[in-house]
């Protein structure tokens, strides 16, 4: 089972307490899904409301349409019709309990969740404008950052940063699949680190050795074109040493002098080798 899948099966066992949260919740999956509840866990949780709303028992029968309309704001009395619209009325969405529930439902009907070890990606596929500003604004009263993008005759509502998702499932009151994700991110940064460690290290080390290389090939110039015997006896020494010593760093190079002259020291010396060298060449 997907990621995703694995959140909508928690959620589906999740139900809002209080009777207002179920309410917002039922309104959400209505009408998020619009025309009908196809879906075999949106169907199953659609009915696990309507049970919990209307205290009915499993072998009773179904309760009209028209009063699960009516309980969610979508039924005009006046007309004893369905009153369908896209957004959800704002009555039923004043509570942050509420609002928790909305985002819930809505996820079950048009939500998905990437694969956390491949990206970070939420969303909610709306499917008019005025739904999706209704959503983003809910979501972003809990301090998110949801944007909103149009993709074909659709639009989507969605979170790209990890630990937003995070939260989002927290709100949604997903509690196993956020401790699964946060693994996956903390696994996910402890790999990043050492990666950047490991080329942090590989990048001194390159740059160690393309400087050794390049104090090698100016005392060899100089050793061939001048002499060493030409250099003062301070560099002539660290001159010596390097080539005795071709891979020992700087601070090793210091401790075989006498007297012993810390890094510095020895880089200022054969920095004094490579201006010698390049002279010669000019």
């Amino acid at each position: 089972m997907s990621f995703s899948g694995e959140v909508k099966e928690e959620l589906l066992r999740q139900v809002g307490k209080s009777r207002h949260c179920q309410i917002a919740e039922l309104a959400a999956i209505i009408a998020f899904d619009g025309t009908g509840i196809e879906n075999q866990l949106l169907n199953e949780k659609y009915h696990l409301l309507v049970k919990e709303l209307f205290y009915i028992e499993e072998t009773e029968d179904e309760v009209e349409e028209w009063r699960i309309l009516e309980l969610v704001k979508m039924w005009n009395r006046e007309t004893a019709t369905p009153q369908m619209e896209s957004t959800v009325n704002g009555i039923l969405l004043q509570q942050m309990c509420c609002r928790r529930a909305f985002i819930r439902g809505a996820f079950l009907a048009g939500g998905s969740i990437s694969d956390p070890n491949k990206s970070y990606h939420f969303e909610i596929v709306c499917r008019t404008l005025e739904q999706a500003n209704q959503l983003r604004d809910i979501i972003n009263s809990f301090e998110m950052e949801a944007k909103i993008v149009e993709r074909k005759k659709y639009q989507v509502v969605y979170l790209k940063e990890g630990a937003q998702i995070v939260d989002m499932l927290n709100i949604m009151e997903a509690h196993v699949a956020l401790m699964n994700l946060e693994n996956v991110r903390i696994l996910k940064e402890m790999r990043n680190s050492v990666n950047r460690k490991v080329n942090c290290e590989t990048a001194n080390i390159s740059k160690t050795v393309n400087a050794a290389v390049k104090q090698l090939e100016d005392i060899v110039y100089i050793r061939d074109n001048a002499g060493l015997d030409s250099l003062p006896d301070n560099l002539r020494e660290i001159a010596l040493l390097r080539l005795e010593n071709p891979d020992a760093p700087l601070k090793e190079l210091g401790t075989y002098l006498n007297p012993p002259v810390g890094k510095s020291g020895v880089n200022h010396r054969l920095r004094k080798i490579s201006e010698i060298a390049e002279a010669l060449r000019g």
